[in-house]
């Protein structure tokens, strides 16, 4: 493998939105260990988990399934909260940040709530619906046991396993070296990259999608995805790594959400944010790059389709019968996954999100798909 040196409302993320392209060179020893790890399943209580099953390299670092959220724990039986998020060019983002005017921006999950790649990977590995270890302790005696655990001693010493929370902050470190120096998490592979490279040419149909992603009158999707290089050259990311509230209709797909009185409620979920409640119902705005192969949409899966999410982008508040049920009266139950107190915190202010029921949404069928063709343009693995 390869190691990539790089040289509310949107716009809240200080992190840059644009990256350079990656050098390639042999990876370090923390990194190749960091490779094993990530594809092995002993680490789990079930034994059949690793870091590689929810984030496939097949499928960009993300799930090949079209589950809302993956199943864990011991028996595979356990469903997550969230939709498991591409981990690709995760690494030039930054821990979580509150700016000057309030806004968030940076961390890792959709609520920020790790401060770093190797931050990230102690989650999984200790939540009771991923892999399931019951302690640190846990995690190190089936490391002690791995095919590589010599390697990781002679890398980290030969005490390590003496150590459990050492050992771990060492897994977890290893884990994020691997994510930083392999190429293939940042490859800059796409269509659009061969496009900005003077390479190739964009289909007539792609062309009008860039054109409509990008005009703050129409799909206005460039105020929180960046689509144009920055001034030294540096590739654009396709996130400001901020956070939106956009009233994501209630996924019954998902067994937490089967209490009326459950709400996943994003950042202000989060103990040290439960003050803000002008944050509730905010996630972080994902990477656009590889969004085509997702298989579900949005922080809860609610859309199985491109078509659908992006569809319901623009037609959210035109044609809200399309998302929400119905109350008693037959009106409609319009952003019905708030408790009715944050439903002011919902974007309404930006394009495409100001028109009313009844108005002519900002974009047509047939621009969305324009969009889309464009957005295709951004999956990795582009080949002349």
């Amino acid at each position: 493998m390869l190691m990539a040196t790089a040289l509310t409302g949107c716009g809240g993320g200080d992190a840059a939105s644009n990256a350079s392209v990656p050098v390639e060179s042999a990876m370090s020893a923390q990194a190749a260990l960091g490779e094993k790890i990530f594809a092995d399943t002993s680490l789990s209580a079930s034994g059949r988990q690793a870091c590689a099953s929810c984030h496939s390299q097949a499928n960009a670092n993300a799930p090949e399934n079209s589950l809302a959220a993956q199943l864990g724990g011991p028996l595979l039986d356990r469903q997550g909260q969230r939709v498991a998020p591409s981990l690709r060019y995760l690494s030039f983002n930054t821990g979580f940040q509150i700016a000057p005017d309030g806004s968030p921006g940076g961390g890792f999950f959709w609520d920020g709530r790790a401060s770093s790649l190797q931050a990230q990977a102690s989650g999984p590995l200790l939540a009771a619906n991923e892999m399931a270890n019951a302690s640190a302790a846990d995690v190190v005696d089936k490391l002690s046991r791995a095919a590589y655990a010599d390697e990781f001693k002679r890398v980290f010493g030969a005490d390590i396993f003496t150590r459990p929370y050492d050992a771990l902050a060492r897994l977890t470190l290893a884990l994020q070296q691997y994510q930083r120096e392999d190429a293939d998490f940042r490859p800059f592979s796409s269509k659009y990259d061969e496009f900005l490279r003077g390479k190739v040419a964009l289909s007539d149909a792609e062309l009008r999608g860039l054109a409509l992603f990008n005009s703050p009158s129409k799909g206005n999707c460039q105020a929180c995805h960046p689509s144009a290089k920055a001034s030294d050259g540096s590739f654009p990311l396709f996130t400001d790594f901020s956070y939106d509230n956009l009233g994501v209709p209630r996924n019954t797909a998902l067994a937490q959400n089967d209490s009326p009185a459950f709400f996943d409620l994003g950042l202000c979920a989060r103990a040290d944010l439960a003050a803000r409640t002008d944050l509730c119902g905010a996630f972080k705005v994902p990477t656009l790059r590889n969004v085509a192969l997702r298989h579900v949409y949005f922080h809860n899966g609610r859309f199985a389709t491109l078509k659908d999410a992006l569809t319901f982008y623009v037609q959210r508040d035109t044609n809200p019968e399309k998302w929400y049920p119905l109350n008693p009266d037959g009106s409609v139950k319009k952003f019905d996954d708030l408790p009715a107190q944050y439903v002011a915190n919902v974007n309404t202010t930006e394009v495409p999100y100001t028109r009313r029921k009844g108005d002519p949404p900002f974009l047509t069928d047939a621009e969305v798909d324009d969009v889309i063709a464009f957005l295709r343009a951004l999956s990795d693995g582009y080949v002349r």
